[in-house]
């Protein structure tokens, strides 16, 4: 799981001070310490706990370090955790387990049902979500781009107010800006076609938040103002893109629900996992089955964008491959000059900053394309494309010479700053601001729909993004996708990754890769060592 090279200082210094708190000495004490830089960083790789053999299981119990529930390790069946995380782990499956049997399901008249979901010749499986969100207060939606997951929860909120005689308290949050953004769009386009009454569209929020703002974050204290012992007011909580979440902010999101509220999580299983640890989406999916609906009928892509998806995702690389042949597909390999091909795609959008001022127009132009990257760094990273293509703009004369900020460029915050209201994963566009003389701004479209600008000297740490890495495009969604792999084989490399990119698109999809690179990433399946699924299973039995 975690070889040498990979450790770092932090997992060194760690382990060095564990290895003072213990009782051991010398060899034994340079034992213990192995295991912990080891245990250290497991966490950088996504994983909850390390598995360890005979020899290590013997160093922890002598060292004392996970004697009781107060030590800082938990060594239970050869599986070693931080304290903390086994607490995450623990704690949630039990909150879990209460939310699963809290109330009665709701009692409803198929003809109100057949309001909302008219009755086919096909499985619906929206439909049976609905049905099986009204008999459980926790459910699991899941589904990939298209299967209408938001157009379910309008319809499945509005089942719910309908039925009750007093209106919900309704939270919906996201765990990015952008994807709240996104969600918050999406319902307000599909509240006016539902099939009830003002009154019942008026009680369903259009509102998105991101999860760090609906539970009250305190930066920089990981704590937050709603928590076990100060709990959320919301009656039901509709959380989107769980497959983002990680295990601790999960933990603490459930923990804040107060006793008899209604869970709702929307997800994509089969995409990245969280950047951190845990898999809570995958893990829940797979041991919450009758919990857990999936959506399987895809209403937004092509035949040849679903074939594609649905080959990556079955491990079958060499149909894939075939996918990609055809070239004048909507999906096909990109062949040719690479930065040449990405340059001549924000022509119209560079010529757009220069004709008008209205930043939403302008937005929406940009963001029909994307690039997106597998790496941060090396040949056809994040880094080298925006640099070659930030190069070639200039020598078509189509952006500013040598400026850092100029009119047209696009940025992506990294760092979150509360005060501002931006967040890691914002994107913003710099361009001229009439209001001001034509002073350059940097605009954003918040996740509540407002519009603000910003002097640039006052953002966060921000970088330019005419390509972005495929977890930062998690929750986006675009025009056209170019996908562009590295050169080599590389271990962060594989299916879930690729599936995740490909399905950012709603129309067109082009790769640039090796044949090799292409097979051998497919071919590999991201791995995450998690006792949450074991532990939800052990709790429900």
């Amino acid at each position: 799981m975690v070889n040498e090279v990979s450790l770092n200082r932090i997992d060194y210094a760690f382990s060095k001070f564990i290895g003072i708190k213990s009782e051991l000495k010398d060899e034994q004490r340079k034992n213990l310490e192995c295991i912990i830089a080891k245990l250290s960083n497991i966490y950088s790789q996504g994983h909850s706990f390390l598995e360890v053999n005979d020899e290590d299981e013997s160093i922890i119990i002598l060292s004392g370090m996970a004697a009781n529930e107060t030590s800082p390790l938990v060594l239970v069946n050869k599986q070693l955790y931080l304290q903390r995380y086994w607490g995450y782990e623990a704690q949630l499956a039990e909150k879990l387990k209460e939310i699963s049997k809290g109330g009665a399901g709701v009692i409803v008249e198929n003809a109100i049902i057949n309001r909302y979901f008219p009755i086919t010749e096909e499985v619906d499986w929206q439909r049976e979500a609905a049905k099986a969100t009204l008999d459980s207060h926790l459910t699991i939606i899941t589904g990939g781009p298209g299967t209408g997951k938001t157009t379910t929860i309008v319809k499945i909120l509005a089942l719910l107010q309908e039925l009750s005689e007093t209106p919900f308290n309704i939270a919906l949050a996201a765990p990015t800006g952008k994807a709240a953004n996104r969600l918050q769009e999406s319902i307000a386009g599909h509240k006016n076609g539902l099939n009830c009454s003002d009154l019942i569209k008026e009680f369903i929020p259009e509102q998105v938040v991101t999860i760090h703002r609906l539970l009250g974050a305190k930066p920089p204290s990981p704590y937050f103002r709603y928590d076990a012992k100060c709990q959320l007011p919301y009656d039901i909580v509709v959380i989107d893109e769980v497959s983002m979440i990680d295990l601790p902010l999960m933990s603490k999101l459930v923990a804040a629900l107060k006793v008899g509220a209604r869970l709702i999580l929307l997800g994509d299983k089969d995409q990245l996992s969280s950047v951190d640890v845990g898999s809570v989406l995958a893990d829940l999916s797979s041991a919450l089955p009758e919990h857990t609906q999936e959506l399987k009928t895809t209403y937004r892509f092509s035949q040849n964008i679903q074939e594609f998806s649905q080959a990556i995702n079955l491990q079958k690389a060499e149909l894939a491959w075939e996918v990609l042949k055809n070239d004048d597909a909507d999906v096909c390999e990109l062949k040719g000059d690479l930065i040449n091909y990405i340059a001549d795609k924000y022509v119209d959008y560079l010529s757009l900053i220069t004709q008008s001022s209205d930043f939403i127009e302008s937005f929406n132009e940009f963001s029909k394309f994307q690039v997106l990257c597998a790496t941060r760094q090396g040949l056809n990273s994040v880094s080298d494309i925006n640099s070659r293509v930030t190069l070639e703009l200039r020598e078509r004369k189509l952006i500013a010479h040598t400026a850092e900020w100029y009119s047209g460029r696009p940025i992506m915050v990294t760092q979150n700053d509360s005060v501002l209201q931006l967040y890691n994963g914002d994107i913003g566009i710099c361009m001229p601001d009439v209001e001001s003389s034509g002073q350059l701004m940097v605009f954003f479209v918040l996740a509540n729909g407002v519009v603000r600008k910003y002097m640039p000297a006052r953002l966060p740490h921000c970088e330019t993004v005419y390509a972005m890495t495929i977890h930062k495009s998690q929750g986006s969604e675009f025009d056209e996708v170019l996908l562009i792999l590295p050169d080599k084989v590389s271990p962060i490399l594989t299916k879930e990754l690729i599936y995740t990119g490909i399905t950012r698109s709603k129309k067109v999809i082009k790769l640039y890769t090796t044949k090799e690179v292409f097979l051998q990433t497919v071919q590999r399946k991201v791995e995450r060592f998690s006792g949450l699924a074991d532990k939800l299973k052990n709790s429900l039995s």
